[in-house]
């Protein structure tokens, strides 16, 4: 049969609010904030043949896009050989390894059978990032790590719900390996319950079109996608486009790491290549080759939003196996810093080497980290132990026809910070401050989105604190003559004596007593263009708000502020004189 283009259109719509009920329905009945609120966390529809991907949910992580893909595939890989028991319904299979096609252990993933008549149709799996799963230090953001186990348990494809009932058996080994595991239960079952009203809306959905029309529209979707990926990248010059990324280090030895990327443009297809970037690391921030390909999926989703979520906007991009590099770890490699830093870090190396041939559609760096904070201790009032996780949003970069984002979510994924009020009344801390990192964002013809400023006090019993974060070393990249943007900074006061991190942004159990205090900038974004040829107005509009002071306006955009008022006459003379900080 072939379906028209309406009923066409309905499937494909009906497909993503299958995957946006299973996202809805999981934050709304999990117990953790990182879940609930933060929204880190993301399902999708896979193929029952290959494992890739049919939909995913419009409120996921993209960085989850191409983990989930490669994890579902290698699922059924192993199902086929024998080496993981054969599916039945209403299994569910939990599995958390990053070196089977995930990204660090926080990461646990669920994948679900979905049967019609008596054979397996498709696959229902989510994501979501548990606050712990054990290790060194509470939350899992082990920022010393030099093997895996230090990070966490790591959980092979296992079946955690069988026939539809709970194995008490593997979860209380899971629970006896984990920090408040009373607590975990509710963020399972919210877990599984996603899944299964993703089984009831497909059904229904099967039921209305049958399974015939929704068999064929998957496949026809998958190869429009395809096409209009092919199409998108015949808009650029063929060539070969290059760039360089920074990671600030590992966390145990303190030299950056560099993303060395290759572009190459032919015909209707991209090939990236990033064998010249630093060997594998002694600490945590190596990356699985499933997060690396993410990360390349996810740039590109960026630059081309318009192309539908489907493994057949991947087919076009060769990503060659950057095999003996930190961006392809092997066992027992450490990798929590991954997903959350190193993949946008990868992102950024892609934004930066095809902004020449795309300026028009792409920024300049975002703020390229997700602000991993970890703080875990006892709450003497409440008689329990807590371990909480904040992630926090950063300055996007400038772009051809506006000025970044401030304060927005991370590259990888529209997680957003928790609220304070929902933080302060679950764990034993109190803010200060939490506010736009006034000045953060890089100069440039459209400047930089500004960084977030929190502080935060422990008020009570004692905790460790653990940071995985970067940009501490190299600020965001501008682009096309634009300014880099702010740094990561992060201070701890102890007793009021501050304390430093060495890896500037990275450092694992510092001790807090009650009254101590964290404080974090985050980086802005980078500046777009030539900061002398803004627009004086735009620069004194952001002075009234007290987003730059004068002598910033004057020494980055060239604009000369006196009593309030833009001097005409000498910002002409000053921009004519004086060469754009950026060069």
């Amino acid at each position: 049969m072939k379906l028209d283009p309406i009923t066409l259109s309905v499937i494909q719509a009906g497909l993503q609010q299958v995957c946006d009920e299973m996202d809805l329905s999981f934050s709304r009945s999990a117990f953790s904030p990182v879940i609930a609120e933060a929204n880190d966390r993301s399902d999708g529809i896979y193929s029952a043949e290959d494992g890739s991907l049919i939909a995913q949910g419009a409120g996921g992580l993209p960085v989850f896009v191409g983990t989930m893909q490669y994890s579902t595939r290698t699922l059924i890989e192993m199902i086929a050989d024998g080496s993981v028991l054969e599916p039945e319904p209403d299994d569910i299979y939990i599995v958390n390894d990053p070196y089977l096609g995930g990204t660090h252990l926080m990461d646990v993933r669920f994948a679900r059978p979905y049967y019609r008549k008596g054979e397996i149709f498709c696959w229902l799996s989510n994501t979501g990032h548990w606050p712990d799963t054990g290790g060194a230090v509470p939350g899992g953001f082990s920022a010393s790590a030099t093997a895996v186990e230090q990070e966490g348990l790591r959980l092979p494809p296992v079946k955690l719900f069988k026939r539809g009932q709970l194995d008490r058996e593997i979860y209380s080994i899971i629970c006896s390996n984990i920090r408040v595991a009373d607590q975990r239960i509710g963020d399972v079952k919210a877990q599984a319950s996603a899944l299964a009203i993703g089984e009831q809306r497909l059904d229904a959905l099967l039921d209305r079109y049958g399974d015939a029309a929704v068999r064929e529209a998957i496949a026809e979707l998958r190869k429009r996608a395809r096409t209009q990926m092919s199409a998108c990248i015949g808009t650029i010059a063929d060539g070969v486009y290059e760039s360089t990324a920074w990671v600030d280090s590992d966390g145990v030895v303190d030299e950056p790491l560099a993303i060395r990327l290759k572009i190459t443009k032919a015909k209707d297809q991209l090939t990236f290549d990033f064998n010249g970037s630093s060997p594998p690391c002694m600490g945590p921030m190596n990356s699985v080759l499933a997060t690396t390909l993410s990360s390349v999926y996810l740039a590109m989703r960026h630059i081309f939003p318009e192309v539908p979520i489907s493994a057949g906007a991947f087919e076009p991009l060769k990503v060659l196996r950057p095999s003996g590099t930190f961006l392809d770890a092997q066992y027992p490699r450490p990798v929590s810093g991954c997903a959350a830093e190193v993949s946008q870090r990868i992102a950024e190396a892609v934004f930066a080497a095809l902004v020449v041939a795309l300026p028009e559609r792409i920024t300049a760096a975002p703020a390229g980290t997700s602000g991993n904070f970890a703080l875990g201790g006892h709450d003497p009032e409440r008689g329990r132990d807590f371990v909480m996780y904040q992630l926090s949003g950063g300055g996007y970069g400038g772009n051809a026809d506006h000025d970044g984002l401030s304060n927005g979510c991370s590259t990888i994924g529209i997680s957003k910070a928790p609220p304070v009020e929902i933080m302060e009344q679950i764990f034993p801390v109190l803010y200060h401050r939490y506010a736009l990192r006034e000045g953060s964002g890089g100069a440039g013809a459209h400047r930089g989105g500004f960084g977030l400023e929190y502080e935060l006090e422990l008020r009570r019993g004692d905790a460790r604190a653990s940071f995985v974060m970067d940009h501490g070393r190299y600020g965001p990249q501008g682009a096309l003559g634009g300014a880099d943007g702010a740094c990561n900074e992060v201070t701890v006061w102890r007793n009021g004596v501050p304390h430093t991190p060495l890896h500037l942004s990275k450092e694992q159990d510092i001790s807090m007593l009650a009254g101590d205090r964290v404080h974090v900038k985050t980086p802005g974004g980078g500046g777009y263009g030539d900061a002398f040829s803004r627009d004086p107005q735009l620069v004194l509009t952001d002075v009234e708000l007290s987003r730059y002071s004068n002598a910033q306006a004057r020494s980055l955009f060239g604009v000369v502020i006196i009593d309030g008022a833009i001097d005409q006459q000498a910002t002409q003379e000053l921009r004519r004189e004086q060469r754009p900080v950026s060069e």
